[in-house]
């Protein structure tokens, strides 16, 4: 029996490898996009290698898109074995808590917290009949409240309110749906990529006088990846890269 996946804003990019490497692991995987026509043309060449991937329309901004994820993937296989909450959004670079406007801040919440919540949530039922269900957040350690408050360390300079404070949120969730499902199989844990190279990272990039080490994004889905598919003695309620904890 294959298992089922779903990754979300993974028409390119982390989201695209973690579908790559999930399906090159025996998994049918849904390749969740806002865009449908671009989710369909991801999983053509994803299926043009012969690997069991599927387009689904996601946006995290629309609600009524879960309730038709939730619908299809129940009706076909009646279950849902990983989920990965991948997709988000960085529009704050060059702001920070006291220059950030407050549509800007609110429009990252909605897709970077809000949305990944209310869908997690909704997909529950079909993680629930899982024998190991997996969900891992897509974070960063720029969401750590350690790191950043800790002086002299490489995060002074990155300061973007918005985008740092949703990833605090995410991993908070993390520790909470952890401790909410703790009586059951299922695992929940928050993943760092590393700065990998794709369109949200490359202001941060270019902002750097000493920018950090780019990963390539196969690199960068590896620690989601990683969590999807945790043995029944993994962990849960963690942050992590590369198998390695990260501070909260």
């Amino acid at each position: 029996m294959k298992n089922i996946a779903l990754v979300t804003g993974a028409d390119k990019g982390i989201g695209f490898e973690v579908c790559r490497q999930l399906a090159q692991r025996g998994y049918t995987v849904f390749l969740g996009s806002r865009d449908l026509a671009k989710g369909r043309q991801a999983a053509a060449r994803l299926a043009d290698t012969q690997l069991d991937v599927q387009p689904i329309l996601l946006e995290l901004q629309q609600p009524e898109t879960f309730a038709s994820a939730l619908s299809l993937i129940g009706t076909t296989h009646g279950r849902l074995d990983a989920l990965v909450n991948n997709a988000g959004i960085a529009l704050d670079w060059g702001y920070q808590a006291d220059t950030v406007p407050m549509e800007l801040l609110r429009q990252t919440f909605e897709v970077n917290f809000f949305g990944m919540v209310d869908l997690t949530q909704k997909l529950l039922p079909l993680i629930r009949q899982s024998p190991a269900g997996r969900i891992v957040n897509q974070s960063s350690r720029l969401g750590s409240l350690t790191l950043h408050s800790t002086r002299g360390s490489d995060m002074d300079s990155l300061k973007a309110f918005a985008y740092d404070t949703t990833k605090t949120a995410i991993n908070s969730f993390t520790v909470h749906l952890a401790y909410a499902l703790r009586d059951t199989p299922i695992k929940v844990n928050s993943a760092h990529p590393g700065v990998v190279q794709t369109n949200l990272n490359s202001a941060l990039v270019r902002s750097e006088a000493n920018p950090p080490t780019i990963l390539d994004a196969a690199s960068g889905a590896q620690t989601a990846v990683a969590l999807a598919t945790l043995p029944s003695d993994g962990p849960t309620g963690g942050f992590f890269h590369f198998g390695h904890s990260l501070p909260w």
